[in-house]
């Protein structure tokens, strides 16, 4: 997610942004918008062919929702990252709720997980069936939800991950691997219905 000097910058106004002071994010933006643009078509790409939202709206949209927040404790680069895509997948998810509204469910939305979460190999997943399930998984256990969705959505390494969460990577990769299979056997039940 960026090297030790492009992070300097980037963690102090964070800092300053944490602190209450609303100028830091304005400057923040120019520092971090190429990677939350890659994380954006991340996220997009993951999506099915012909989705309305761009990389950029998905940012801007992204950055509003941060912005509307109150400033919380970001300590660095990555958990910022980690903050953002999460925004984004609730942007995501919103997206294709309304989709299927109104299409009353005919408009399914689908990802594919194959690449990243290795959830359900060459199979496209609902997003809001995906949502629901991490969900679902959040109220067992939070971690492992979290995990999914900084490995999944943040594209975040298990080293980085390991270190916004403040745990090992060993426990990264246990958690990741069983979240993974709890995942799998939920969408699975889903389909089946």
């Amino acid at each position: 997610m960026g090297s030790d000097s492009a992070s300097k910058p980037v963690t102090q106004l964070l800092a300053r942004w944490s602190a209450g002071d609303h100028s830091a994010m304005e400057s923040l933006l120019p520092l971090v918008y190429q990677e939350l643009r890659g994380l954006a078509r991340r996220c997009l790409s993951q999506e099915r062919d012909g989705h309305t939202l761009q990389p950029t709206a998905l940012v801007h949209e992204a950055y509003l929702r941060l912005v509307d927040q109150s400033p919380s404790t970001i300590e660095s680069r990555t958990q910022f990252f980690g903050i953002a895509a999460r925004l984004m997948r609730q942007i995501l998810v919103d997206h294709a709720r309304l989709r299927q509204a109104a299409k009353r469910g005919g408009g399914n939305v689908t990802i594919s997980l194959e690449d990243s979460a290795d959830i359900s190999p060459q199979r496209d997943l609902n997003l809001v069936a995906l949502d629901d399930a991490l969900n679902e998984l959040a109220r067992l256990d939070e971690r492992q939800a979290r995990i999914v969705e900084l490995r999944f959505f943040a594209g975040l390494s298990i080293e980085e991950t390991s270190r916004v969460l403040a745990i090992s990577p060993v426990t990264v990769t246990r958690n990741w691997t069983n979240a993974r299979l709890w995942l799998q056997r939920e969408l699975s039940r889903g389909s089946e219905l």
